[in-house]
């Protein structure tokens, strides 16, 4: 069995065909799909998927930092109500994003701030987005982090040094389908992590991996990421599955 820890199947992206892709990735052997919340506006359709999928499909709750805009305390607040409606897994996505907008720092330091209070206060993992933000990020992360904190770094793409800072937290490392790509300096430094600290992904709907870029990214194209893994540590593609899919379970606390 292998698990997708970030996919947003709930997006328009998948209005004409969810239910196939759901069932392409559960043929696939992608059984657990984990759905990192972006907004106020996704939440309802999010929450109606883990409920269609609730063997399939789990849910997580957060501000995505390319959604916090000057309104971003009354969205939080908003947000923070469905805290108690449902059972989340994690807080997420979380972080800052710089890559698109340096004007709203302060505002995105503030709700990454707020949302790891929501984290360490009801013990849940933390799914962090961290985009041309490493150390605004690991800044924040030495001043509010405590032991028995648990969280992944999304879509990481840090370097070797990066990567030593997040191994202090004792965190986890998220690898989708850019570790496929041609020109990707990440496969270098995925060799230096800890095996019992990565998890995989697709980001879906999008960074879909190499034979599939360019299309439509979905769960069941996880396959091709974790074959990419297999060779870059040199294991066998079945131990990934193994060694990945207990790593997710461990982390966020889910039963096989």
């Amino acid at each position: 069995m292998l698990i997708d820890t970030h996919t947003h199947l709930y997006l328009e992206e998948f209005d004409k065909d969810r239910d196939e892709v759901v069932i392409r990735s559960i043929e696939s052997g992608v059984e657990k799909l984990f759905l990192p919340n972006i907004d106020l506006s996704s939440v309802e359709n999010m929450l109606q998927m883990s409920e269609r999928y609730p063997k399939h499909c789990y849910p997580m709750l957060g501000l995505h930092p390319g959604s916090v805009k000057k309104d971003y305390l009354t969205e939080l607040e908003k947000l923070e109500s469905y805290l108690g409606k449902g059972k989340f897994i994690a807080i997420g996505e979380i972080g800052i994003d710089l890559y698109w907008d340096k004007s709203l720092l302060a505002e995105q330091e503030q709700a990454f701030e707020i949302q790891l209070k929501w984290a360490k206060d009801l013990s849940l993992p933390v799914v962090i987005h961290a985009r041309d933000s490493f150390q605004e990020i690991f800044k924040i992360l030495d001043k509010m982090y405590v032991p028995g904190m648990k969280g992944v770094f999304h879509s990481f793409t840090g370097t070797k040094e990066d990567a030593k800072k997040i191994k202090e937290y004792d965190f986890y490392y998220g690898i989708n389908g850019i570790a496929t790509y041609k020109n990707s300096a990440l496969p270098e430094v995925i060799k230096t992590l800890p095996a019992d600290r990565i998890l995989l992904e697709t980001d879906s709907p999008f960074l879909s991996p190499v034979p599939k870029r360019g299309k439509r990214n979905e769960s069941s194209f996880l396959q091709h990421t974790c074959q990419k893994l297999s060779e870059i540590l040199n294991i066998n593609s079945d131990k990934i599955e193994e060694l990945t899919t207990t790593n997710a379970l461990q982390l966020f606390r889910i039963e096989a």
